[in-house]
């Protein structure tokens, strides 16, 4: 199992960024699939999930500016990023949980190694 995350980097306050994860030895389609993130000092938190049919969830701070996606035929998850503030700055996280175990959970099985998001004001 592989999880590889890219697309992070820097960007100013209002910007965009799209972020992929590839992943390898399982297929998107059969498991929940989430974005997390780290910012200094800070735990690891959810910023969205999406589950097996689709249904997607965000944190209260970046509804409405953030889209999960994923794509079953490239095995691909994706978060686009519109209107980026500083407080977005983060190391982002793809990971992966069975279904078994459950999609609304912080605790996942799989995780990427992560990538830097930056936002200057």
């Amino acid at each position: 199992v592989q999880l590889v995350e890219s697309g992070g980097g820097s960007v100013q306050a209002g910007g965009s960024l799209r972020l992929s994860c590839t992943v390898s030895g399982f297929t998107v389609s059969t498991y929940c699939m989430g974005w997390f993130r780290q910012a200094p000092g800070r735990q690891r938190g959810t910023v969205a999930r999406i589950d097996l049919v689709n249904v997607t969830t965000y944190i209260d701070p970046v509804k409405g500016r953030f889209t999960i996606s994923k794509d079953n035929a490239k095995n691909i998850l994706s978060l686009q990023m519109n209107s980026l503030k500083p407080a977005d700055t983060a190391m982002y996280y793809c990971a992966a949980n069975p279904m078994w175990l459950g999609c609304d959970t912080e605790h996942y099985v799989y995780w990427g190694q992560g990538t830097q998001v930056t936002v200057s004001s």
